[in-house]
């Protein structure tokens, strides 16, 4: 049962959703406080397993299909967990959604509320975004930009242009990443009946959108302070390791995988790079 509770949480991922959090709060305050070490904490392993455990919850069905499941991609959820995990979702973001709640402003409200709905809203049964295509990108970026946005409102930042085009590049880059991970799953989404961006685009379509993306994600770093001009270079992998798939086909589209696997390792890569800039910044300032 415990390695399964941990399977479901992704811990691969916890990074990505705790850093961009950590990093907007202490960028704009400062300082090292409970409420970022809550904070933080939340959007490590509360809120990641609220949203892969929901998912692999109501996604059972075509995971059975789907042969990267029952690893570091993705738990195989046993039938007789699925209860306990969706009660663990609430219990364990609870308190620490009362915490930010209580030291929070209307602003940072919203932003919380927001992050909290397209984690259920992505999985959930009746509402299923992750089966309405374009929106189940746009959901899933908000899952990992949401958290940056709560950051800023709750420690008072002040959006500036740069600001704005910084998390709009971050939302691009999110929506990308969606997309192309969305391309692996295309024969075992159709079997389980399941929609997506790369289902009803097609999986070659679907590769070349996002490596678009991640490009207008790179451009739009160009209009940010500096030193995050620098950060465009940081798209270039992403790019490289798409191309590859630039003429997949739905039938070859499982092969994508090896260029997920990739991503999810260039993400660490990407982290590194992302915290020595702001280390940079934050010693210019």
């Amino acid at each position: 049962m415990i390695r399964a509770l941990v399977l479901t949480s992704r811990p691969l991922s916890w990074v990505n959703t705790a850093f961009p959090f950590a990093a907007a709060y202490f960028m704009t305050t400062r300082e090292v406080d409970v409420t970022l070490i809550v904070g933080t904490l939340f959007f490590l392993v509360p809120y990641n397993f609220a949203m892969y455990g929901i998912n692999d919850v109501f996604d059972y069905a075509s995971d059975l299909r789907n042969p990267r499941k029952g690893g570091v991609e993705g738990a195989l959820l046993d039938p007789r967990w699925h209860r306990l995990v969706l009660w663990l979702s609430g219990i364990l973001a609870l308190p620490f959604v009362v915490y930010l709640v209580l030291v929070g402003n209307p602003a940072s409200w919203v932003a919380l509320a927001v992050s909290l709905f397209a984690v259920v809203a992505y999985s959930a049964a009746g509402l299923r975004f992750k089966e309405r295509p374009v929106l189940d990108s746009l959901t899933s970026s908000t899952h990992f930009v949401s958290p940056a946005v709560y950051g800023l409102l709750l420690a008072g930042a002040t959006f500036t242009p740069a600001l704005f085009a910084l998390l709009v590049a971050f939302f691009v880059w999110g929506a990308a990443s969606h997309a192309f991970g969305a391309v692996q799953d295309v024969v075992a989404d159709r079997e389980g009946g399941i929609g997506s961006i790369a289902t009803v685009i097609g999986a070659r379509r679907t590769v070349r959108l996002s490596v678009v993306l991640y490009l207008l994600a790179g451009i739009l770093l160009l209009a940010t302070d500096w030193p995050g001009p620098i950060a465009a270079v940081f798209v270039l992998p992403y790019v490289v390791n798409a191309l590859p798939w630039w003429r997949v086909t739905d039938e070859t589209a499982p092969t994508a995988n090896r260029g997920w696997r990739r991503f999810l390792w260039l993400n660490f890569a990407t982290g590194f790079g992302v915290t020595m800039l702001l280390i940079a910044s934050a010693l210019s300032s």
